[in-house]
């Protein structure tokens, strides 16, 4: 028996990591949308109702970017110390982006004059971070080069016309989780604007996840085998179909619908993007070189890190879904900061969520 939950614990770890990244990509991607929108708002009051949709859930989200990148040096640290390496300028230019957007973010609240200064730096920390985790992703598909169990390549490898595939598709699937969330949490010329720039987004996602998936058949003969070879093709055949019919179904939800609907339909997107990757990479930690299983920390590492995140992830969990809840509702529209809100707007809570 003990022999079995061992050899179940690299499934379990994997999980927790994968976990981990799925709920900061699709929380922290609304956030990250709604930044990469920010230029094309038409009015300031509308860049100020869309900073202030995000304004009380937004820096919690990054928590499970920490917890992921702690969770795998803790558990596959075999993978780590070749990923990292492999992966240091975009991870580094991410982390900056990710830094430089949250000062931005504290700098126009407080702006009067130039607060478009800081609008446009909200907005490219954004994508930036976006393209950057792309790039990494474009770059664990196609793989990295392994010598004796080190990376053996070179600081620029990360740098690949796959990776730039998925910067992009990344950064227009964070746009349409942006425009979902608009469409959710504001109203009136705001929404209407999301609504508009939903049709984009979902366009560029559509073509990117298109042009990734080919690329990567293309560029990596194990993607290509592990999708087209026969009885996988029989079963993952309709995959392609459902993402197919998730996509027109959420281009008619976007004027059709309700106003959590387009948010759903992004997260369904992002879903069968995550099982493509699965099919395309499992069970490796560094494709085509370390698996799971030869990747494993020891025992008592295990253990430790078993114990400490079933302790915490519910809490965190619980955390996110207590603010989520706090602040539901539509966001109102925000007061003006250099003169505070009149008595009028004070009467009907002028700069607090709906509850």
């Amino acid at each position: 028996m003990f022999a079995h939950f061992s050899a179940a614990f690299p499934v379990f770890f994997a999980g927790l990591v994968a976990f981990c990244v799925t709920v900061y990509v699709l929380a922290d991607g609304c956030d990250l949308g709604v930044g990469i929108l920010l230029p094309f708002a038409p009015r300031t009051a509308d860049r100020d109702a869309m900073i202030a949709s995000i304004e009380p859930v937004w820096d919690g989200n990054e928590t499970w970017l920490d917890m992921g990148g702690t969770l795998l040096l803790a558990v596959f640290p075999a993978g780590y110390y070749v990923l990292l390496p492999a992966f240091y300028l975009p991870v580094m230019m991410m982390l900056f982006a990710l830094i430089f957007r949250g000062v931005a973010f504290g700098f126009r609240l407080q702006a009067t004059r130039h607060r478009w200064v800081w609008s446009l730096a909200f907005a490219a920390g954004s994508l930036i971070a976006a393209l950057c985790q792309g790039i990494a992703l474009g770059g664990l598909i196609q793989g990295v080069a392994v010598r004796d169990g080190m990376f053996a390549g070179g600081p620029l490898d990360a740098f690949t016309p796959l990776g730039v595939l998925c910067g992009v598709g990344l950064a227009g699937g964070y746009a349409l989780l942006g425009a979902g969330w608009l469409i959710w949490k504001t109203g009136g010329a705001t929404q209407v604007f999301a609504r508009d720039v939903a049709h984009a987004a979902l366009i560029l996602t559509a073509v990117m996840l298109f042009l990734v998936s080919a690329a990567s058949a293309i560029l990596v003969p194990e993607v290509a085998d592990r999708w087209f070879s026969w009885p996988r093709i029989a079963v993952l055949a309709p995959v392609s179909c459902v993402t197919a019919a998730v996509i027109v179904a959420a281009w008619r939800s976007i004027w059709t619908s309700g106003e959590s609907t387009l948010l759903r339909f992004a997260i369904l997107i992002f879903f069968l993007g995550f099982g493509g990757l699965v099919v395309s990479l499992w069970p490796y930690v560094v494709p085509r070189h370390i698996t799971v299983w030869d990747g494993l920390a020891d025992p008592q590492a295990l253990a430790f890190v078993g114990v400490g995140v079933l302790a915490v992830i519910p809490i965190v969990l619980a955390y996110q879904a207590h603010a989520y809840w706090i602040f539901r509702g539509n966001t109102p529209p925000p007061c003006a900061p250099e003169h505070g809100p009149s008595a009028p707007e004070r009467a009907s809570g002028c700069g607090m969520a709906k509850r």
